[in-house]
């Protein structure tokens, strides 16, 4: 297995089906809301699935374990994070179902055909600018601002990318939902569901999960929030349905805020 690894790079378990996905605590690592989305998605028998900016992988892999989706895309800009996710794929024997392609979001409705897919996913960078605080690794900047694309291009693409019909999923921040919904509605996607994340019970959401349709009529589902960590800083039973990661048997967990790095 080592000849599969790169350096710094370890295999983490996923708990699900026995996946495991090859990862660089240096680099990047998921985090709490690509896992989240996954357990947010819809995702019915047969259809094929997009993810943009798939980073290492996780959200196809995992997909892949929880649906009966066909078969699936991955677009991903940054080759070392391509080819990492291409690794954790053939290493879970999954080279017929997820296909990785790097190439720039930006570009994704002409590297793929328009009209394409029943479902696109996207975990997309949720800073703008110098909001929040950059990282001095690249990989990271990349994933965490909006450095080589902005929310308006990741709402166009997936739109052009989906079926007349299709959905979208997203996760995100909640600060940002103004933009979102602006974007989404201008690019014909209506939001349809959406379900915010609150770290405690008593603090205020931090991540927010929405569902849009392209094409779809205008009416807004909200959720019941989902609670991520019990008072004394366990996983709560909804998101350990959701997350089910081997290592963590006990539901123990240091507490974390459920940003995009975990490592």
């Amino acid at each position: 297995m080592k000849e599969i690894l790169r350096k710094n790079e370890r295999i983490d378990d996923l708990g699900r089906k026995g996946y495991r996905i090859i990862q660089d605590p240096q680099a990047f690592c998921f985090g709490i809301d690509a896992v989240l989305l996954t357990g947010f998605a819809k995702v019915k028998k047969g259809a094929e699935v997009l993810d943009l900016g798939t980073g290492t992988g996780i959200i196809p892999i995992l997909l892949e374990a929880k649906t009966e989706a066909s078969h699936f895309c991955a677009l991903e800009i940054q080759e070392e994070s391509a080819d990492m996710a291409r690794r954790s794929v053939a290493l879970n024997g999954l080279e017929a179902k997820i296909e990785v392609v790097t190439g720039d979001l930006k570009e994704a409705s002409g590297i793929f055909s328009k009209n394409r897919f029943d479902v696109v996913t996207c975990n997309p960078p949720y800073m703008i600018g110098n909001h929040g605080l950059a990282s001095d690794n690249s990989r990271k900047q990349i994933a965490r601002h909006e450095v080589l694309c902005t929310f308006e291009d990741v709402a166009r693409e997936a739109a052009a990318c989906l079926k007349p019909g299709g959905t979208f999923y997203l996760v995100h921040r909640p600060f940002r939902l103004p933009d979102i919904f602006e974007s989404l509605r201008a690019h014909g996607l209506e939001p349809k569901r959406m379900k915010l994340v609150q770290p405690y019970v008593d603090k205020e959401p931090n991540l927010v999960l929405l569902e849009a349709a392209k094409g779809g009529k205008p009416r807004l589902s909200v959720e019941a929030a989902l609670i991520v960590y019990n008072d004394d800083g366990t996983y709560t039973d909804e998101i350990y349905d959701i997350y089910k990661p081997a290592e963590y048997d006990d539901r123990s967990r240091n507490a974390s805020d459920g940003g995009k790095e975990e490592s």
